[in-house]
């Protein structure tokens, strides 16, 4: 079987899984506890509240003009990925509902657990470049443009708004409350599936001993690949060299002590990095 074939199948296989975790998660925890999905699911709960009109129906319905724009901006294989998405996480959401089962009446019990199992869903469908739909376009579209923030992020804060107005419509505040809570586990979840557990570390390094630093981190134990930047003291206005180079987190203490070795009056600098490829990294063939 040709592998662009293989691969466009267990993509699908994929979301199938996605939709029916998702749903699991929305319909035997959160929908019985009256917590807000968010997005058009949130829409779509609020909507129901009113008219009794099936959620996942609702969803199918409201995502119409907005498979038309993703179609213009992200091309048929997105369009049609992302339908498939919408339709078995909605049919599963429907489906499970017949069924009458509900797994745990305690709130914060729903927001965690209903979180958690959601947000697994919605990364599996997420890492293989789908969406269910609704927000999770807008936020696509978005993060083109802003791309430093993470998905789980964008959509937290996209689906914070629908909270709001939810609680506005119907004043359950309480029930807001929760839904806050699930939405930010959701969020975590998400962004822990798409970028693992692993964040690397983006160091600076600034030292009248750069050339023995350098020749050390790549040579010595940590063997990582250096980039030279030039810099300029604002003050001296004298030339230095900045160390510029990227770690995974637990060769911090392990360069600190190099560092400390060879200029212990070295200006150092570590921050938290996430979507690293490269050699020694994630393969830069594997981004989706």
């Amino acid at each position: 079987m040709d592998r662009k074939i293989l691969k466009t199948l267990l993509n699908y296989l994929i979301i199938l899984a996605g939709g029916f975790i998702y749903a699991v998660g929305f319909q035997f925890f959160m929908y019985p506890n009256a917590i807000v999905s968010g997005g058009i699911t949130g829409i779509a709960m609020i909507l129901n509240t009113f008219t009794g009109f099936p959620v996942g129906m609702m969803v199918i319905i409201l995502n119409i003009p907005l498979f038309a724009i993703s179609w213009r901006h992200f091309g048929l294989d997105f369009m049609l990925g992302s339908l498939a998405g919408v339709a078995i996480s909605s049919i599963f959401v429907d489906l499970l509902a017949t069924t009458g089962i509900v797994l745990t009446d305690e709130p914060m019990l729903g927001a965690v657990i209903g979180g958690v199992i959601k947000g697994a869903g919605l990364g599996a469908i997420y890492y293989v470049g789908a969406t269910t739909g609704g927000i999770d376009i807008v936020a696509k579209m978005l993060r083109q443009r802003y791309s430093q923030i993470n998905f789980g992020t964008m959509i937290l804060i996209m689906d914070s708004l629908i909270i709001v107005v939810y609680a506005a419509v119907l004043g359950n505040y309480e029930s807001a409350m929760y839904s806050v809570i699930a939405m930010f586990v959701v969020s975590k979840v998400i962004d822990l599936v798409l970028y693992g557990f692993d964040t690397s570390s983006l160091c600076y390094i600034i030292s009248e001993n750069s050339e023995d630093l350098i020749q050390s981190i790549i040579s010595g134990p940590i063997q990582r690949g250096v980039t030279i930047l030039e810099g300029e003291g604002a003050y001296s206005h004298r030339q230095k060299h900045v160390i510029m180079c990227v770690i995974k987190r637990n060769q911090i203490a392990q360069l600190r002590r190099l560092v400390k070795s060879i200029d212990e009056n070295a200006f150092f600098i570590v921050a938290d990095v996430k979507n690293v490829f490269g050699k020694g990294f994630e393969s830069i063939s594997e981004i989706r």
